[in-house]
């Protein structure tokens, strides 16, 4: 993982935000919506940004630069490298712009469902703290935008 992680002696679990959602389709199609740049364009991000990717290597040590458009009409340049990429079951993130975190997302079959589930763990207590209201209702958007996109591409 990165220095910082490496670096942080406080318990992740004091640092980390957790949100989970189970999604009714077939995990191949929700890794789907994540692994596709057209499709995580359509939903990546709370409710009114939209994104222009600029690069998306969804391969171990890839890189991901993008910038998220808010509703607010201002840009947001994100970079992300990709630190564990195993196909329909997990991907890690090191987010290297802005608020520094380490997303993992895993995509687990439950019967004919996906259960997604988000691990965001930041460098410390406070940074989290400071930013926590924001971030669960963040992630909890996106799983609504990832759900929709899922849906939209069963028909």
């Amino acid at each position: 993982m990165t220095d910082r992680k490496i670096q942080n002696k406080t318990p992740e679990s004091e640092r980390a935000h957790f949100t989970q959602r189970t999604i009714d389709a077939p995990c191949a199609l929700v890794y789907r919506a994540f692994s596709h740049p057209d499709s995580l364009a359509r939903w990546w991000g709370p409710d009114g940004f939209s994104n222009s990717f600029k690069e998306f290597d969804l391969s171990e040590g890839g890189y991901w630069r993008f910038t998220m458009h808010g509703p607010d009409g201002k840009d947001y340049p994100n970079e992300s490298r990709f630190l564990e990429v195993f196909p329909n079951q997990r991907v890690v993130i090191d987010h290297l712009s802005g608020h520094h975190f380490i997303l993992t997302i895993t995509f687990t079959v439950s019967g004919n469902a996906t259960v997604v589930t988000w691990s965001q763990v930041f460098d410390t207590v406070d940074h989290y703290r400071h930013i926590s209201e924001y971030v669960s209702q963040a992630n909890e958007q996106n799983l609504d935008r990832l759900t929709a996109e899922v849906q939209r591409t069963r028909i």
